[in-house]
């Protein structure tokens, strides 16, 4: 990735005013040149987020010989809010969104089966189901109802607990604690005894902790937070993430403009998405590394692990949350039953794999 200063990563873009949602209903033409507008949930350049749209724009570019040009719209803009990209691309406003399923919830609990929950599938297992388990099929046939069609493109890893002004050591710290917090991890916390907050963009969060408003946040890992600056306005660093074990990101692209694209470009077009989300998950995890240093060597931030009474009193309200989330209609039963199905089997084999080589690795370490 090009480097970048700390001042460029959290840069807002910059507004697009006085122009009317209207003007966008389908791709401009110029020199035989499609131009499209992709809005974000993010500021534009923010490492990791905003990064991975423009990666996956230029390649596309580039792939397609000039035919599409992509057109980044940031957050904040005042042609739609950050948490409900979606629906710029419904009203035409704007012809694809990338941002955290998560957040369309409310028009279907189980989009948030696509990007994050609680407990679930960690990175390398969230691709496998999406690519080889049936998610791909199942994600295409819930955004359709809503003219999307859905592609993975970016990955977080697994994230951390957050941030709050006094360390949370017992399940008592967290009664009443607002906490910031999106998806069902929210649903989560509030079983517990939490006050979530779950309409904060990504702009507005350093701000609503700075005044005191929320009590804690969290909101990727080391390479963002980093960015952010939370470590400016407390010391106490939590881990590991319940909420959002390996998030992956979505470009949501109009269905009208995919189905009319040639079979070509609709190939470019997956085939970059899925180059991106790759290249996603290699920029968080080079870069969370290196931040989390800084964090402790140079900020002196104190790292507080999650209890074990809390760990577990949280997996028995995601039971319940997460199966909640899978219980509206057929569809939804088929996507719950599908992603807990694939757990099971990933979990079994993790066990053996990854997890194992871990533990045995850490000896090696401590020797």
């Amino acid at each position: 990735m090009t480097k970048m200063n700390r001042r460029t990563f959290i840069a807002t873009g910059a507004v697009v005013g006085g122009i009317a949602a209207s003007s966008f209903p389908s791709p401009a033409l110029s020199k035989g040149r499609k131009e499209l507008r992709l809005a974000m949930s993010w500021p534009k350049n923010f490492p990791g987020l905003a990064t991975a749209a423009q990666r996956f724009s230029k390649r596309f570019e580039v792939a397609t010989q000039g035919r599409y040009k992509i057109r980044i719209l940031g957050s904040p803009n005042k042609l739609f809010h950050p948490l409900k990209v979606l629906d710029a691309v419904q009203q035409g406003t704007v012809h694809i969104y990338h941002s955290a399923d998560y957040y369309f919830t409310g028009k279907s609990p189980v989009y948030a089966f696509f990007a994050a929950v609680p407990f679930g599938l960690t990175a390398a297992e969230k691709d496998g189901w999406t690519h080889f388990g049936g998610g791909q099929q199942l994600w295409d046939e819930l955004a359709a109802q809503f003219g999307i069609k859905p592609f993975a493109c970016g990955q977080t890893g697994s994230q951390m607990g957050g941030w709050s002004k006094k360390p949370l050591t017992s399940l008592d710290d967290f009664k009443g604690l607002r906490f910031r917090i999106p998806g069902l991890g929210a649903d989560v916390l509030k079983e517990l005894g939490a006050a979530p907050a779950t309409g904060l963009a990504a702009t507005e969060i350093m701000p609503a902790l700075s005044a005191g408003r929320i009590d804690a946040t969290e909101w990727i890992g080391p390479y963002n937070d980093l960015a952010f600056g939370f470590h400016k306005i407390t010391k106490h660093y939590h881990y590991p993430g319940f909420h959002e074990p390996g998030t992956t990101l979505c470009l949501g692209v109009s269905k009208k403009l995919y189905d009319g694209m040639t079979k070509e470009d609709q190939a470019i077009m997956e085939a970059c998405a899925v180059a991106e989300n790759n290249f996603g998950l290699s920029e968080f995890m080079a870069n969370n590394s290196k931040a989390l240093e800084i964090l402790i060597n140079k900020h002196k931030v104190q790292m507080h692990e999650f209890s074990d009474e809390f760990y577990q009193a949280a997996g028995e309200a995601a039971k319940d949350v997460v199966a909640k989330a899978g219980s509206g209609d057929g569809l939804s039963k088929k996507i719950y039953d599908s992603y807990m199905n694939f757990r099971k089997l990933s979990t079994e084999w993790s066990k053996y794999s990854d997890f194992s080589y871990m533990k045995k690795r850490a000896l090696i370490q401590k020797s």
